[in-house]
């Protein structure tokens, strides 16, 4: 039986944003505590002891901190339930997490090429002794199953899978998009065949999309905004979703609403999105939809 966490739930900047006074940031921060969310990620186990991170948040250590299951095991003096990170994109929100994990434990790094690319040419990540941390690459449509550090196997299988999305922002006018930069992931139980889907950015439902999402048990899925010119609307940017490589929730919804997909689980979402807001309309119409929107911590068994 897989085992998900979701570290955090927040897209980039998480909920409250350290510079933002928008209605979700000043709630979160004032009278709806229960707001505060940390950076997208989710932590997969197939045995409940050893764990897989999905991204590696700008917030890691603090969802370290709060998830006793990463915690160092008892008696250790060094010691990490974490034996590898999947990446899915470069963007700041997937990657600046590995620089807290530099503390000389060897986990692995899986990635597409373009992705390790960008971190070989970055000399900052040559803080993760190469020796114990293993950069390994992703090939779509090539299922792996991820290595625990002593080289037994995990249980998992993963497949990646190319989706519609955008360049990390920071490459913008500096390299072209190309394959590689958003993966979605297929995640499953060796052992009893339990699977999820992990699309935490997505910037349309290709048909593609829609048949890797058709029928599955469960889904995380892009719910960065709620409409496309959220952003510009509130005065928080000038871009649109689709501009950042995310579909919004309220053209998702009715997009994969019969996709037959069993739990439905909306993860990335921005400060600015009101469907953070309990009671908001848009909150009632995903809850209506059959989405859940999650909070950090939360663990769903599957």
């Amino acid at each position: 039986m897989l085992r998900i966490i979701v570290l955090g739930a927040a897209a980039g900047g998480g909920v409250p944003q350290w510079n933002c006074g928008c209605a979700v940031c000043s709630a979160a921060r004032n009278a709806q505590p229960e707001l505060r969310s940390t950076q997208a990620s989710v932590a997969v186990s197939a045995d409940g002891e050893h764990w897989f991170l999905i991204n590696a948040s700008p917030d890691i250590r603090q969802q370290i901190t709060d998830t006793p299951s990463l915690h160092p095991k008892g008696g250790k003096l060094r010691h990490s339930p974490i034996a590898g990170v999947i990446l899915t994109n470069g963007e700041v929100d997937a990657v600046a997490g590995l620089l807290s994990l530099r503390e000389g434990w060897p986990f692995e790094i899986h990635a597409h090429e373009r992705v390790l690319s960008i971190l070989k040419s970055n000399s900052i990540f040559n803080v993760l002794n190469p020796g114990l941390v293993k950069r390994i690459p992703i090939k779509t449509g090539v299922a792996f199953e991820p290595k625990l550090p002593d080289g037994s196997p995990s249980g998992l299988e993963i497949e990646a899978f190319e989706a519609p999305g955008k360049a990390a922002w920071y490459l913008e006018g500096i390299a072209d998009e190309q394959p590689g930069d958003t993966l979605g992931l297929v995640v499953r139980s060796k052992a009893d065949g339990d699977s999820f889907v992990f699309l935490a950015a997505c910037s349309m439902v290709t048909p593609d999309v829609a048949a890797r999402l058709q029928n599955a048990p469960l889904v995380f899925f892009d719910g960065t905004l709620w409409r496309d010119d959220e952003m510009i609307a509130q005065g928080l940017s000038k871009k649109t979703g689709q501009r950042m490589g995310h579909i919004a929730m309220e053209a998702a919804i009715p997009a994969l609403s019969d996709s037959g997909i069993g739990r439905k689980v909306f993860l990335h979402i921005n400060n600015s999105n009101p469907a953070l807001l309990p009671g908001s309309p848009e909150r009632e119409a995903a809850e209506a939809a059959g989405w859940l929107i999650p909070s950090d911590g939360m663990e769903i068994k599957q």
